[in-house]
């Protein structure tokens, strides 16, 4: 299974409104299904800061983490996401050659 199925499922104990993940691997020079992008709808961010969002999707991937390289996590409540509805764009990676 490619490992954006396998992250995407593991996305799902959020229980997102939205999720999108995509795979930004073209983007770096380490090869492939090593980066990507994650825009998580929730309710369960109610009431978290960053952090705490981020400590959440981490712990919901478990050992899938240590299987990539990077991970931009872009987490949202619904209420935010109505009002902002798009996440910014990732940057070229600078690192890695």
């Amino acid at each position: 299974m490619p490992k954006i199925d396998l992250l995407q499922a593991a996305l799902t104990q959020l229980q997102p409104q939205h999720l999108e993940l995509l795979d930004e691997s073209h983007m770096h020079s380490r090869g492939q299904e090593t980066h990507y992008k994650a825009v998580i709808v929730s309710e369960q961010f109610t009431g978290l800061n960053a952090v705490k969002r981020h400590q959440k999707a981490y712990a919901s991937l478990g050992e899938l983490m240590g299987q990539i390289h990077a991970l931009a996590l872009h987490t949202y409540t619904p209420d935010e996401w109505s009002q902002q509805g798009v996440a910014p764009a990732s940057p070229t990676c600078k690192g890695g050659s």
